[in-house]
């Protein structure tokens, strides 16, 4: 399909699948460029070592869910329609996790954001580096943070913003990263991710096609990443279904108001909660958050 000079491709997926509840909680970061009234979103991807920007437009329904594509047509597109699919998750069947919920006590959060759908961080480097950022922040100075981070290092094409390249970061001092507010430890964690990230100690390539446990052995032993970072970067950057991050301080208010504690939940109780919700604690993990969002 060719629309005002533009190639457009039409994509179905099954459902159901709420574009507009991906599209809100995108709109949380400032460096996403979403479309609410247009439903739509462009989307930064580096394919070959080429920057590529995707347009992705819903155009269908919760249940019927259809998007236009554009922007990707070229020597790229089919990488381009493969690392789509794997960021807003079009492959993985959301009723069949949505019926494993109905026994459980988050049914009502379940149906509240029905199909709503785990989404990548659009660059798996970008994601790891992000959740380093985000660390002991409140949500929007991490968001400010990182934007700071991303327009004074990255590079723009066609009004979207990259993550700056392993070899940019690596070249930076503590001092250049001071000048944004970060603090001297989070500055280190940073520039070291990137100087192992551009010496090829971390192929984000071939991390894809590890477990989950040699994931874990692999980032934990760099410096600032600790679990919580590991289990935010297998969730959002890889789509790994199965994690539960009990340490992070959302998931323990959204359980303190969904069981209506007193204070917030143990570790013990919290492991007791999740038994039921194997093997999709990532989607647990999702609604969650978005019952307090």
């Amino acid at each position: 399909m060719i629309k005002d000079g533009f190639f457009l491709e039409k994509i179905q997926v099954e459902g159901p699948y709420n574009f507009d509840l991906v599209l809100d909680r995108l709109s949380n970061d400032p460096l996403n460029q979403v479309n609410i009234e247009e439903r739509s979103v462009k989307v930064p991807m580096l394919l070959n070592h080429e920057p590529v920007v995707a347009e992705v437009k819903a155009i269908g329904t919760t249940e019927q869910p259809e998007f236009l594509i554009s922007g990707t047509d070229g020597p790229h597109k089919e990488k381009a329609a493969q690392r789509l699919s794997e960021i807003f998750q079009w492959h993985l069947p959301l009723e069949t996790i949505h019926r494993h919920f109905q026994n459980t006590e988050l049914r009502p959060i379940f149906e509240e954001h029905y199909g709503t759908p785990i989404v990548l961080d659009f660059d798996p480097y970008g994601c790891i580096l992000k959740c380093i950022i985000h660390q002991q922040l409140n949500l929007a100075f991490a968001h400010t943070l990182t934007e700071r981070f991303v327009k004074t290092f990255g590079f723009e094409k066609e009004g979207v913003w990259f993550y700056p390249l392993p070899e940019k970061v690596a070249e930076l001092t503590v001092d250049d990263l001071r000048e944004l507010q970060f603090s001297g430890r989070k500055a280190e964690y940073v520039i070291g991710i990137a100087k192992e990230t551009a010496a090829g100690n971390i192929n984000f390539d071939e991390l894809k096609n590890l477990s989950d446990e040699e994931i874990y052995d692999k980032l934990i032993k760099l410096r600032g990443v600790g679990p919580w970072t590991v289990q935010n970067f297998l969730m959002f950057g890889l789509g790994r279904p199965n994690l539960f991050p009990a340490a992070d301080i959302g998931i323990q208010n959204a359980l303190k108001k969904l069981y209506k504690l007193e204070a917030k939940p143990t570790l013990e109780e919290m492991e007791t909660f999740s038994k039921r919700w194997d093997p999709y604690l990532s989607y647990a993990s999702l609604y969650l958050w978005r019952s307090i969002e």
